[in-house]
């Protein structure tokens, strides 16, 4: 490693890296291929998750409802995370009108923006050739190319934390306590964004400006102290409000088992998912959660789950991790290496130990915030090594990452056999030659300065290297990318033949589960692009009434009759994708399952024409058009309708609200006039209130069927009633 240490920079300055002239050019061709693959036909994708497009929709008729992230306009209950990703797309939809595309440019300009910020963070320290490495590993990454398309929390949540890594890095080359602050501004955001998540990153960028940042070590400790005050302040703010607000006077707090906040923060979003304890929300608690990506242990990021969608360059990543922690180890305390090991290694390492050992419930999306570590520790030991690459050492260190990276691409393709099998063949081929050739590097060298294309031949090995390194994810991304995705639990790149989870055979995680299964060649997935039913976007459907129902607070006790909750003119409706997803939630479009409200961990948002006008016509004078248990029920029947549909019990039918009691006297003061029965896509049928209630509506209520699903006229009840 001695000609690696000699070739590293050494610039006691800390001023930025000047800039080439072919660093603009390129960079722009960089985010103008990132924006390509994150936006071009996004509108595929639907409504994406119903979940979070539902709770948009509400946000975007009443204000309420968008400062608490109710899931609908008359305030019943919330998401079961905090607001900020909701914030963004509700802003955008109420500026452009509601549908898919205002709900998932936002996603996809996030995605531009974090590998923009990310390569601005690895070019000042190694330059625009590391960065623009970084930037490429990032927007390639499977998982990037699929949250950055989609409307879960997870997108703004990277570019937050990549925000806040370019501020330590600006904080640890200035020693500035303004940039400290930032960052704890912007992991505050991201707590309000996705909870404690945000804070995996806490533990390395504390200890890089420990052991990097140039004042003496009390000011770094009370400059990292004042960083946590503003952490403190930026997320908590929303946490007070909401603490602070009568629950009368509020939704219910969603996932939670007491209506509390904090515990949702601590407990199902929290704590919970590491020892696997989780109450509220889905609900299995005491350990029991099912593996949806996979057993935990140092294998879970390579396994069948996860390894397709961040473990492509992860063993290069490690490598270089190692690297530049050997060369920096005798640097002095400020060094840009040892700094860079700190920031972009820390964060991988903890990050990516969480994610391995956790007991409770992970997806495998949650993937996406190692992207960033992985393609800062891949550029900035690339390029490191290439300048080196006179020692031995370095050449033998470069050209084993290229191999081990084209090896484990080659195994990561072979779990999908049958799709473009040559692709596998060609990128080993390219790997070890582009090994060999670093390897001959003196060898080429010479006969470079006997040849007439001798620029060519010295750099012969890039352009091989290139293609064995990004050739895997880059083809994953555009398979993703081209496909549609909808449901709570998405999954990148080709359909796994072997994996196994909740969805069943095909699906993440092991066992049959509720979300239905997807198979080699899609099976439980649907074909073709997404439709959509009448009330969809440009449809025919029936325009709403402004309403008053933002100001409708939760259920109490009598509960005042409020008037309903109309959609807005315009308003888009439900996505028509029929048939049950897999576990992945993977589709390629309209299918031919059964109608009913949808919904599920599958995604189905089939809503018939018949039920959509029901509830339409029958909303007038109702604070719910209709009442559902579970929120991944209500979210398709609320999209399709342009109504407020009470969600009940949460996620999926287990939260405490409302009681048995609460429901009886909406129904007595005709608050709901609807109650629509649960159907097959339906992730779990409720439990505990939720089962009562609907034993209760069952029995004393007139039923019918809508479009294949069963409705209950709250209005209607039974003779004998």
């Amino acid at each position: 490693m001695t000609a690696v240490t000699a070739a590293r920079p050494a610039r006691a300055d800390r001023r930025p890296v000047r800039r080439p002239r072919w660093e603009r050019p390129a960079l722009a061709a960089l985010l103008a291929a990132t924006a390509a693959l994150y936006l071009i036909g996004l509108s595929r994708n639907g409504w994406a998750n119903d979940f979070y497009s539902a709770a948009v929709q509400a946000g975007t008729k009443s204000w309420k409802a968008f400062f608490f992230g109710s899931l609908d306009s008359s305030n019943f209950i919330t998401v079961d995370k905090t607001p900020a990703s909701l914030w963004v797309m509700e802003l955008s939809a109420r500026a452009f009108g509601l549908n898919y595309w205002s709900l998932l440019v936002p996603q996809a300009l996030e995605g531009v923006a974090t590998v923009a910020v990310l390569y601005a963070a690895v070019r000042r320290w190694s330059g625009p050739g590391a960065a623009l490495l970084a930037g490429a590993a990032m927007a390639s990454t499977p998982v990037a190319a699929l949250m950055f398309r989609f409307n879960n929390p997870d997108a703004l949540l990277t570019l937050l934390m990549v925000a806040a890594g370019y501020a330590m890095v600006r904080a640890i080359d200035s020693g500035r306590t303004r940039w400290i602050a930032l960052a704890g501004a912007l992991i505050g955001a991201g707590f309000l964004t996705k909870m404690l998540q945000a804070f995996l990153v806490l533990p390395a960028f504390a200890v890089a400006y420990l052991g990097a940042g140039p004042p003496r070590l009390g000011r770094r400790v009370w400059q990292l102290l004042a960083g946590a005050v503003v952490l403190a302040a930026a997320a908590g703010w929303w946490i007070a409000a909401v603490m602070l607000t009568p629950a009368a006077d509020r939704p219910y707090v969603g996932g939670s088992t007491n209506d509390s906040i904090l515990q949702l923060a601590l407990g199902y979003n929290g704590f919970g998912r590491l020892d696997g304890n989780e109450t509220g929300s889905v609900g299995f608690g005491h350990g029991t959660s099912p593996a949806f990506s996979g057993a935990t242990g140092f294998g879970r990021l390579f396994g069948t789950d996860m390894g397709g969608q961040i473990s492509w360059l992860l063993p290069a990543a490690l490598l270089a991790l190692g690297v530049l922690a050997w060369v920096s180890l005798r640097a002095p305390r400020t060094d840009r290496t040892r700094a860079a090991v700190l920031l972009w290694g820390g964060w991988l390492v903890s990050t990516g130990l969480v994610f391995s050992f956790m007991a409770g419930i992970i997806h495998p999306y949650y993937t996406v915030a190692l992207a960033p570590p992985i393609g800062a520790l891949v550029g900035i030991g690339a390029t490191r090594l290439w300048r080196a690459r006179a020692g031995v050492a370095a050449r033998g260190v470069l050209a084993a990452g290229v191999a081990v990276t084209a090896l484990w691409s080659y195994a990561l393709l072979d779990r999908t056999p049958a799709w473009h099998p040559m692709l596998r063949t060609v990128i080993v081929i390219a790997g070890l030659a582009a090994a060999a050739a670093v390897l001959a590097g003196p060898a080429l060298a010479r006969l470079a300065r006997t040849a007439r294309g001798r620029t060519a031949l010295a750099v012969a090995p890039v352009p091989l290297a290139l293609l064995a390194v990004f050739a895997g994810p880059a083809a994953y991304s555009i398979d993703t990318a081209a496909a549609a995705h909808t449901g709570a639990i998405p999954s990148a790149g080709p359909a796994l033949a072997s994996a196994g989870g909740p969805g069943g055979a095909g699906g993440p995680g092991g066992a049959a589960g509720p979300a239905g299964t997807r198979g080699a060649s899609g099976a439980g997935s649907t074909s073709g692009r997404p439709g959509t039913t009448t009330g969809g976007p440009g449809g025919t459907g029936q325009s709403g009434r402004p309403g008053s129902s933002g100001s409708a607070s939760r259920p109490t006790g009598a509960g005042s009759r409020g008037p309903g909750a109309a959609g807005s003119p315009g308003a888009a409706g439900s996505l028509g994708a029929a048939g049950s997803l897999g576990a992945a939630g993977r589709s390629s479009g309209p299918g031919s399952g059964a109608a009913g409200p949808g919904g599920g961990l599958g995604g189905s948002t089939q809503v018939s024409a018949a039920l959509t006008a029901l509830l339409r016509q029958g909303a007038a004078g109702y604070r719910w058009a209709a009442a559902t248990v579970g929120s991944e029920s209500a979210a398709p029947l609320q999209l399709a309708s342009r109504q407020p549909i009470m969600s009940i019990g949460g996620f999926n039918g287990t939260d405490p609200a409302p009681t048995l009691a609460e429901f009886e006297r909406l129904v007595a003061n005709h608050e709901i006039h609807y109650f629509i029965g649960t159907n097959a896509h339906s992730f779990g049928g409720g439990s505990g209130a939720a089962a009562q209630i609907t034993t209760w509506v069952t029995t004393h209520f007139r039923s019918q069927t809508v479009g294949g699903t069963t409705v209950y006229n709250l209005t209607r009840p039974l003779a004998s009633s």
